[in-house]
């Protein structure tokens, strides 16, 4: 029996891109996750969307002003006699990098995970204001 679909041309371009992404893995960049990112008074906040991942599958490195997030999961291939009809779900490794603003302090970065979504709050600290320096007669 025919299952009927609605026709929109972004689900078509959508699908071209995962093909071609199977086809070419090493010519296009990884998909990366979805992030939103926030700013309060006090803090950054960085909501990465990261379903099917559990915590030990995703690491998150501060370096230099740069935070990276980065995730590895493998799916066991299952040998059955089941014809797979649509694959979408991503079986590889991403990463990701932001630059953090001069006034943040990673090294008091907080992350949670909960229901697919990895939150990384990253305070704010004071702006230092500009020292004057004196210039010497030499």
């Amino acid at each position: 029996m025919p299952v009927l679909e609605r026709w929109t041309p972004f689900r078509d371009l959508e699908l071209m891109d995962q093909r071609m992404r199977r086809v070419f893995p090493a010519l296009l960049p990884p998909v990366t996750p979805a992030t939103d990112i926030t700013e309060s008074k006090d803090e950054f906040v960085f909501e990465l969307e990261v379903p099917g991942y559990e915590e030990k599958e995703l690491d998150v490195e501060v370096g230099d002003h740069v935070l990276t997030v980065a995730g590895r999961r493998e799916v066991e291939k299952e040998s059955t006699d089941k014809e797979v009809r649509l694959h979408e779900r991503l079986e590889s490794a991403f990463q990701r990098s932001f630059q953090l603003p001069p006034d943040t302090d990673p090294e008091h970065l907080r992350a949670s995970y909960g229901n697919g979504i990895l939150t990384l709050r990253v305070p704010k600290t004071s702006r230092p204001k500009p020292l004057k320096v004196p210039i010497a007669k030499t």
